[in-house]
């Protein structure tokens, strides 16, 4: 659970909630309700602890121990919000730093981000179902439903649902984002 690792975290390195939510520029509330499991944290505010302890994204969803085998199951994954609070991603490998897979739905009009962003990473988003509009720097990419896009993660881009359907997505990222 995040909030169990945001807590080990944050005490390892002796920081009171007040401390670590000014250096990471969020509220001590929000903090609290996150290691305590009320509420899911933003990736946008992920990065943001990530950053302020040295670690990557992935790095805050560390299990314990290294797993050889891990089956995921619906209504058991981690959830993570997009920036913008439209999507909702759900986490489908363990977090160990290596890969990072993730499942998600866009309705009509919602996007992954407001801005295209970039992150050191190789992404390939898999269309399941519906047709998704992926925005790579200044080009424009319509992928349907069974294709899939590739691409260098260190240029800006996003992904949007410009179509009237739902849009169903699993994205692989390597190394997960930090």
């Amino acid at each position: 659970m995040i909030g169990d690792r945001l807590h080990e975290l944050r005490t390892a390195r002796g920081l009171s909630l007040r401390t670590l939510a000014a250096e990471a520029g969020v509220s001590a509330t929000l903090l609290s309700q996150i290691e305590r499991g009320v509420t899911e944290p933003s990736l946008a505010t992920l990065r943001r602890l990530a950053t302020v302890f040295g670690e990557s994204v992935a790095s805050l969803f560390a299990d314990p121990a290294p797993l050889s085998v891990w089956i995921s199951r619906p209504g058991e994954r981690m959830t993570l919000g997009a920036p913008n609070g439209q999507i909702r991603y759900e986490r489908l490998t363990p977090g160990n730093g290596q890969l990072e897979v993730l499942h998600a739905t866009l309705a009509p009009g919602e996007v992954s981000s407001e801005e295209s962003w970039s992150h050191p990473s190789l992404e390939c988003a898999f269309v399941v179902a519906g047709t998704l509009t992926v925005e790579v720097d200044r080009a424009t990419y319509t992928v349907a439903a069974g294709e899939s896009i590739t691409l260098d993660s260190r240029q800006p881009h996003r992904y949007r649902n410009t179509s009237d359907t739902t849009t169903e997505i699993v994205l692989a990222i390597n190394p997960p984002t930090p």
